[in-house]
């Protein structure tokens, strides 16, 4: 079994940062790429960012561009989603997932084999 289990969520006022965590533990397991999406209140679940696990590419979702870095840690099995100049659309249960499959880019939920429980991220005006 695959456990991926985000961490770093918070309050944070309009114009902070913060730092999620996700941590892949459990079966070893070939991954392509991690992505991080979010789920505001009464919004689908939409996208925000992925990395290709063995070159560091990365694709962000427009909406934050410029805001947000992707990255990751091989030794550690942990991605990590730094996020700045935050604003209150930001609000939402962030997840991480992992994809197995090959799929470039990988923006879509269907791409996506493994994901985690989330952690809630709000931002105050």
């Amino acid at each position: 079994q695959v456990q991926l289990v985000e961490s770093g969520g918070g309050l944070v006022q309009a114009g902070g940062s913060l730092r999620l965590s996700c941590a892949a533990s459990g079966r070893t397991f070939s991954r392509f790429g991690m992505g991080w999406f979010r789920q505001g209140p009464g919004k689908e679940r939409e996208y925000v960012a992925a990395i290709i696990w063995s070159t560091g590419s990365t694709h962000y979702a427009d909406s934050v561009k410029g805001r947000f870095t992707i990255s990751r840690d091989n030794a550690k099995n942990t991605v990590y989603l730094q996020m700045n100049s935050l604003k209150p659309e930001d609000t939402a249960v962030y997840y991480c997932a992992a994809a197995v499959r090959k799929w470039v880019p990988l923006v879509q939920k269907e791409q996506y084999d493994y994901w985690g429980q989330g952690t809630q991220v709000t931002v105050s005006s």
